[in-house]
Formats: C-alpha cells, sequence, structure tokens
C-alpha cells in the first residue's frame, strides 16, 4: 500500500462509552496535488465544506504525522497545505511527527546497529544522537512548509520549557524470568505542561512537535510518537485524535477491518493478541487519549 492511512479516533457512544470511529482513509487521496476544478465545483466543494468548519471551528486536533507520507516530497507538502488551511479557517492542528524510517537510513549509513527488544528500539548514546539529529531536520523541514502555505508553525522538543517530563522506561522481566534488557534513552511520559502549547494556539500559531521528553536530571528521551500524541490528546481534551500511517486500519478477531471499536473492544484485542506488534502502539495512543491509563496487552 503507497502513501499510508489516515485513522481518526473520535469521542462517540451512548451512556458515556467511548468508541472509536476509524475513518480510514489512503493519504494519497487526502494530500495530492489537486487537479484543476471548475469555479462551480469549488463552490459545491465549499458548500459542503462549510458546516464542518462550523462545526470545528477552535477545535483542537492532534494529527499524528507518520507514514510513507513522511518519505514523499509531494504527499509531505499536501500534508503541510491541508493543515495550514486548518489552522486558517479556525481550527486548532497540533502535529506530532515520528522519523523512524530515516532514523534506520542514517544509523544504517553511518555504520551505528540498529538494535531492538520486543519491537522497541534499543537507544544508546550514539543512537540518541542519531535520533535527535534526524528528529530535528524534519522539524524544521515540516515548519517551513506549513510556513510557505500561510500558516505559523513553530517547531517545539519536549525540552523546550521542559514541557515532556519524562522517565526512563523499564521493561518487566521475561517469561522464563529473566531480567528485560535496558532500553537505554527510551522513556515513558510521566506528565505534560501545557502552558507553552496553550500560549502558541493562542497566539494562532501551529506547535509541530517532535517527540523527545526531558528527566528530572536534564537526560533526553526518546518516546513513542503515537504515546505523545495520544497523551496530548487526553491532556488538551483534544477533540480529535488523527494517526497517519501505512496500514489500511486495526483489524477484528475475524480479520475484518474494524471500523468503529468501543473501549472494550479495543482492550480486548490487545488482551488477546490479536492487533500486531506494530500497531499496538496507535491503539493504546487512542485509548490514553480517552483517559485508560492500565491498558492490557498480550506480551
Amino acid at each position: 500500500m503507497d502513501g499510508g492511512a489516515r485513522i481518526t479516533v473520535e469521542r462517540q457512544g451512548e451512556a458515556g462509552v467511548p468508541q472509536y470511529q476509524a475513518n480510514v482513509v489512503h493519504v494519497a487521496s487526502l494530500v495530492s496535488a489537486p487537479a484543476p476544478i471548475s469555479p462551480l465545483q469549488k463552490a459545491r466543494i465549499l458548500a459542503e465544506a462549510l458546516p464542518f468548519i462550523r462545526a470545528f471551528h477552535a477545535s483542537t486536533l492532534i494529527i499524528r504525522f507518520g507514514g510513507g507520507a513522511m518519505a514523499d516530497p509531494v504527499l509531505k507538502e499536501g500534508f503541510a497545505r491541508d493543515v495550514a488551511l486548518l489552522r486558517l479557517v479556525g481550527m486548532n492542528p497540533v502535529v506530532v511527527h515520528g522519523g523512524g524510517w530515516r532514523i534506520d537510513e542514517l544509523l544504517r549509513t553511518m555504520d551505528i546497529p540498529v538494535r531492538e527488544h520486543r519491537g522497541m528500539r534499543i537507544v544508546d548514546e550514539a543512537t540518541m544522537n542519531v535520533i535527535e539529529m534526524v528528529l530535528d531536520e524534519i522539524n524544521q523541514d515540516l515548519v517551513g512548509l506549513i510556513n510557505r502555505f500561510g500558516a505559523k508553525a513553530v517547531g517545539l522538543s519536549g525540552q523546550d520549557g521542559r514541557f515532556i517530563h519524562a522517565r526512563p522506561m523499564i521493561l518487566p522481566p521475561e517469561e522464563s524470568g529473566a531480567p528485560a534488557p535496558e532500553l537505554g534513552f527510551v522513556g515513558n511520559i510521566e506528565a505534560i505542561d501545557l502552558d507553552v502549547i496553550h500560549l502558541l494556539l493562542s497566539r494562532g500559531f501551529v506547535p509541530v512537535i517532535m517527540p523527545i521528553g526531558v528527566g528530572a536530571d536534564g537526560t533526553a528521551y526518546r518516546i513513542d510518537s503515537d504515546v505523545v500524541a495520544g497523551q496530548l490528546a487526553r491532556a488538551l481534551h483534544a477533540e480529535k485524535l488523527i494517526i497517519m500511517t501505512n496500514v489500511p486500519g486495526i483489524r477484528d478477531a475475524d480479520g475484518r477491518l474494524a471500523f468503529v471499536l468501543t473501549a472494550s473492544d479495543a482492550e480486548a484485542l490487545l488482551r488477546k493478541g490479536v492487533v500486531p506488534a506494530d500497531e499496538q502502539p496507535r491503539l493504546i495512543a487512542a485509548l490514553a487519549s480517552m483517559g485508560f491509563s492500565r491498558i492490557p496487552t498480550n506480551g
């Protein structure tokens, strides 16, 4: 599948029971270069869009930018244009980006071994230096593109103003009882200080955030971008969490795409190990954005 897919996580459900509505759309259909359209077609598009613009005016949208769209210049430019448009029509987009594909590429170029455990990257000092360098490069690129399309974007690391407080991630022992390896400079979020985000949004800026947190002693930690997006959505009471990825979506126990999942359904899929390891962080991020802190996983 080229490009990627977008999964929109919405607050829904009766009697306070949250559901996840996953609107999976091929990224290329969203951000590819538009074909010329007539004035009549423009008018129809605007008429259809107006109710949504009104409904989401002043709403906060957390967008986790990742997948193949990050590596495709046309899709990346289209994404930046769409983010700028969201801001210009009165919404408050907040972008969180990853960069794993580029990190792996540069590590190989520099002959630095890529080490993983249970699908999680082990980060030593040399790897952390590469991660920070790559994320900073991607961040500046995205900020420049969004600014080019008329919005005002500002790049941020969790170290700026120490707004993402992190602690080292410690894995549980293996099933055999053997201790799990240390992951190095890989962290979990302890808390998010929203002052800098509130300030930027109040002044009409688009925060573009790289997933780096800072410990109490000033140590920088790499944090999964899905986790950062989910926690930010929760902390900011965001109207929507949008996760862009390369997979079509979450599949249920029967292998069918699950366009709507209740919280209990999502937890059950994670507990049973139905969700592939590389897709688990996205579903966990969706649950975290709804306030679920104890999320079961199988292994």
